[in-house]
């Protein structure tokens, strides 16, 4: 009979008492038939206390909520939501190349500011540019029902999705175009922006421009890497392939390669780093050697405190939150229902001068 207290027959003073002592005893997580036991209520009852439905008096309503506090109770959201009017979970995956990139986390960042005052919780993991990583996680959240991925791709073939996107879970690829799937994409303007940012060091002057780049199998580096190669053929400068290095997967790397660099015979004059973690590679370089003031760097990509080095990092800026903000808006336009053909939607850099790339071509580098 609702409202009737469990039997504490055999129990010791303080202990807790039906399933509700069992949970406890076993190491198990509290159940709402646990919350029923304690509170002597039905398990509807605690049903509709825990989703605040109706129809409970606030007697009930309050023995049901004691009982919530003193098991420590925690509705199973994920349960609940599959419950929610059209399978929807109210969580979708972001996938991104290294939340730990300053870019990738300030693009998570901005997914989150849109999604959860929707009430949706966002769940994030590293590609590490890995094409079997990507498929692994991407399997684990559609395994989870995520309403929606974005993801940034690190493999050549995105069509294993193609399941998934009939099912109806929505797709937004940033950073990369999806290859062999159609869906939206938001990108940046990868060969426009350096091109601008060579042109701008080849207007100080430089005729011996270095490109340092990420690897040379990913599609944002090799359009960066064509965008240098269109700024030098529009200046009338030939490419010497000696000033072109590739591969440069980290910060050591890329320090490493602008030493080499630096200490040829007839070194470079100015540096265009194509992505943020090599113009750091770079910058500790050319404070190593103490040549900051005399060697112009461009990078691709801002990052923390490029703007408080001295001199200040000049930089080709993406903007991470415009982009991370117009691929949630689609992401949640297409869980809504929009069913238009998927649309590439691109988000313009801009080239911001700080100081490094305002240097002039200098005589004598290797002295």
């Amino acid at each position: 009979m609702e409202g009737q207290l469990p039997e504490t027959t055999g129990t010791q003073p303080g202990t807790p008492v039906g399933s509700a002592g069992r949970a406890l005893q076993l190491g198990r997580r509290p159940t709402m038939r646990d919350v029923a036991a304690v509170a002597g209520v039905s398990l509807k009852t605690v049903s509709r206390v825990v989703n605040g439905e109706p129809g409970v008096s606030s007697t009930l309503g309050r023995r049901v909520r004691d009982a919530i506090d003193e098991l420590d109770f925690r509705p199973n959201i994920g349960a609940r939501s599959l419950r929610r009017a059209g399978g929807r979970t109210a969580t979708v995956g972001l996938l991104l190349e290294d939340v730990s990139n300053p870019f990738s986390s300030t693009l998570q960042r901005a997914v989150e500011d849109v999604a959860i005052p929707r009430g949706v919780m966002v769940f994030t993991a590293s590609l590490d540019e890995d094409p079997q990583r990507e498929r692994e996680l991407t399997r684990a959240f559609s395994a989870r029902r995520a309403d929606g991925l974005i993801i940034a791709p690190a493999s050549d073939d995105q069509s294993y999705l193609e399941s998934e996107v009939r099912a109806g879970t929505a797709i937004v690829c940033i950073d990369r175009q999806a290859r062999r799937l159609a869906v939206d994409s938001v990108l940046t303007t990868n060969v426009d922006g350096s091109k601008a940012g060579v042109r701008h060091l080849i207007e100080q002057g430089h005729r011996r421009i270095a490109f340092l780049g990420d690897r040379h199998d990913i599609t944002t580096a090799q359009q960066r890497y064509e965008g240098y190669l269109q700024a030098l053929a529009e200046a009338g400068l030939p490419v010497d392939t000696g000033l072109v290095l590739s591969d440069l997967t980290s910060q050591a790397l890329a320090q490493a390669a602008a030493v080499q660099l630096l200490e040829q015979p007839d070194p470079p004059t100015a540096l265009f780093t194509a992505q943020n973690l090599v113009t750091i590679g770079v910058a500790r370089a050319l404070r190593h050697l103490k040549r900051e003031r005399r060697v112009a760097v461009v990078g691709f990509d801002d990052f923390p405190l490029a703007d408080l080095l001295d001199p200040g990092i000049t930089v080709v800026a993406q903007d991470p939150t415009a982009i991370g903000r117009l691929a949630a808006t689609v992401l949640f336009d297409r869980i809504g229902g929009n069913d238009s053909p998927p649309t590439t939607h691109v988000v313009p850099t801009r080239l911001i001068p700080r100081g490094s790339g305002e240097i002039g071509p200098q005589k004598n580098l290797t002295a």
